[in-house]
């Protein structure tokens, strides 16, 4: 085999494990994203029908906290980068949600338990336009 048309094989191949990596990266994304989510929906609607419980609301902080965390150090595919700001503002939204169920703030918890939820549609709708839909709910 010449030099050639080695390096041309090597860069087909090359080519290939890119193209099908960036899907797989950006479904193992999405799967991060869909338990992130869903885990902090579950968590604000649950502490929402039981919001005079400050201690289950400290532990729901924690959970939170650690979701942005776990969120803010995510590798974040090229092709869906767009949607990680607003991914990351739906949680931050859930962690100020559960502070102010901790701190007995039941205004200031449904204040920002709307406003996870309206970024979460943002979040969606971005998701959409790049191509990756998120199955409803």
């Amino acid at each position: 085999m010449t030099t050639t048309r080695r390096g041309l094989l090597v860069a087909c191949l090359a080519l290939g494990l890119v193209l099908v990596a960036s899907p797989a990266l950006a479904g193992s994304y999405l799967d991060r994203l869909s338990l992130l989510i869903g885990q902090a929906n579950h968590d604000s609607e649950y502490l929402r029908a039981r919001l005079s419980d400050r201690e289950l609301a400290r532990v729901i902080h924690a959970m939170a906290e650690a979701r942005v965390k776990a969120a803010g150090g995510m590798t974040v595919p090229k092709e869906i980068a767009q949607a990680h700001p607003h991914l990351l503002l739906v949680l931050e939204n859930h962690e100020r949600a559960a502070e102010a169920a901790k701190d007995g703030n039941a205004q200031r918890f449904l204040v920002y338990h709307q406003r996870a939820r309206d970024e979460e549609r943002v979040l969606r709708g971005v998701l959409k336009q790049l191509g990756f839909p998120l199955p409803d709910k």
